[in-house]
């Protein structure tokens, strides 16, 4: 159980500290034997323990670094030794020998390595091509382990165009697409970089990875191609219209031509928000079960990103925003516009005593002392102790939060 893990992990590292002192008295053979043996043991403990503070992420790879040295000085015939190797990574349910075509690679040598390839070919000849949007209703780990190790021997080979084979078995996402492009790209092929980019564009023309547009559109920019970058960070901003893709398409608009270019998407993108709201507004409508989508969050960041507060305010008020940003209102609000601060504050206070719970009492308290602060900076002091005085009474079950209002005073 969890309480245990912590002396558990401690006896593992006790054997693991006990093989290690046998490697180094020249028991190679033996300690490879054990510590496979021992992997074996801990595979079924795995199931069967509360590793929520991860102590077995590092006794795994420990374990492995150590049969891997027990291997180098042991030399056993690399052969069999990948047939191993290669039988676990497939089987393992825990990721043991995960990646050991790479770590292994000086133990298998030509002839081990040659049979390594030869049994993840065997498995992935026989793999079918995926193609753009298709799904693999026969998907396992086994294939995802096998693609690893072959697209880890592909890399061993130097040879870009045939990690890119290995790539393009599956290309069913457009991330698959993205993956080659940067492969190109970091090879400084960057023709080849931006056909696979336009390919995967092409391939998923709605709702694609935003990573694969933005990498396309930063393509574009490279070579003063703008106005086709704009057109992707704007399929973007569209399928996904918030905060974060309004800041995105300022930033390509930059790129473009300035501050004429920005206007322009700017009033577009404005345009586009307003239309959705009252778009899904008229669903509500007409839909009770609907989601009401008169809320002007969206709005509300935008305009407090562009430092026009009296806008911002404007939107909050006419459709609603998150409490969030009600508080940032109010924060900016305050000095010149107290009112507004104030009337916030105090929509804020009920909804969040009703949390019942302490920490949501200590909120409602900064909020009843912003209150308090207004009052008396507007001269309505005595509406501040009437203010008090109702919440005293209205919330007098409430020990907890009455022991915290009565620290505030009058």
């Amino acid at each position: 159980d969890y309480k245990s893990m912590h002396e558990y992990a401690r006896g593992i590292d006790d054997v693991i500290t006990s093989l290690r002192e046998l490697l180094e008295k020249g028991h190679a053979t033996e300690v490879i034997d054990l510590s496979e043996y021992f992997l074996q043991r801990l595979e079924v403990q795995m199931g069967m323990m509360d590793d929520s503070d991860g102590y077995m992420g590092s006794i795994l790879p420990e374990i492995q670094a150590l049969h891997h040295d027990a291997c180098v000085k042991a030399k056993p015939d690399p052969e069999k030794l990948a047939r191993k190797l290669f039988d676990w990574e497939l089987r393992s349910d825990w990721e043991v020998f995960y990646g050991a075509v790479q770590q292994y690679r000086d133990v298998l040598g030509e002839r081990g390595l040659s049979t390594y390839k030869s049994l993840a070919e065997a498995k992935w000849d026989r793999m079918r091509s995926l193609e753009p949007g298709e799904d693999d209703l026969e998907y396992s780990k086994e294939r995802f382990r096998v693609t690893s190790i072959m697209e880890q021997l592909a890399a061993q080979t130097g040879d870009i165009e045939e990690l890119v084979a290995v790539k393009s078995k599956n290309l069913s996402t457009a991330y698959a697409y993205l993956q080659i492009a940067e492969l190109y790209q970091n090879a400084g092929r960057a023709a080849k970089s931006l056909e696979w980019a336009e390919k995967g564009v092409k391939a998923f023309p709605v709702e694609t990875d935003s990573r694969l547009r933005e990498f396309l559109a930063n393509e574009y920019h490279k070579r003063d191609r703008h106005d086709e970058a704009m057109q992707l960070v704007w399929a973007e901003f569209t399928d996904y219209p918030c905060f974060e893709r309004y800041k995105l398409l300022k930033a390509h608009a930059d790129r473009s031509n300035g501050s004429e270019t920005w206007k322009e998407w700017r009033e577009r993108a404005l345009e586009f928000l307003r239309d959705r709201i009252a778009g899904t507004k008229r669903e509500a409508a007409r839909n009770r079960s609907a989601w009401n989508g008169d809320d002007r969050s969206v709005l509300v960041q935008i305009f407090l990103w562009e430092k026009d507060i009296d806008r911002a305010w404007l939107e909050a008020q006419e459709g609603g925003c998150r409490e969030s940003l009600w508080l940032e209102l109010a924060r900016k609000r305050e000095q010149d516009h107290p009112e507004d601060a104030l009337a916030v504050y105090q929509s804020l206070i009920e909804p969040t005593i009703m949390r019942m719970n302490n920490d949501a009492y200590r909120v409602a308290i900064g909020y009843v002392k912003k209150v308090g602060k207004l009052l008396k900076r507007l001269g309505r002091g005595e509406e501040w102790d009437r203010y008090l005085d109702d919440l005293h009474t209205k919330h007098k079950r409430k020990r907890n939060f009455i022991a915290l209002l009565d620290k505030i005073g009058g």
